[in-house]
């Protein structure tokens, strides 16, 4: 007999969300121009820790923030490409 083991899914965080383009983005002048943190803020965030080691998720509205800076991103590299 075969015993199945179910875990609870476990929450992402925003870093492995974004695993895809991770590479391609300068997170630090996201952090700079859109958030006006440095970039160490940003990467904690993206980890789910706060700068003491404790837990530290981005709030509703700095997700909403992220997204924002992404779509803005995409919008002006769209622009880009147009642009050839």
């Amino acid at each position: 007999m075969e015993t199945i083991v179910v875990r609870p899914e476990t929450e992402m965080t925003v870093k492995q969300q974004l695993s895809d383009i991770l590479m391609m983005v300068s997170w630090r002048e996201i952090a700079r121009q859109y958030f006006g943190k440095s970039s160490s803020w940003l990467y904690h965030k993206m980890d789910g820790i706060d700068g003491n080691g404790g837990k530290g998720d981005f709030s509703l509205t700095e997700r909403a923030q992220l997204k924002g800076a992404l779509c803005d991103m995409a919008d002006r590299l769209r622009a880009a490409a147009d642009k050839i």
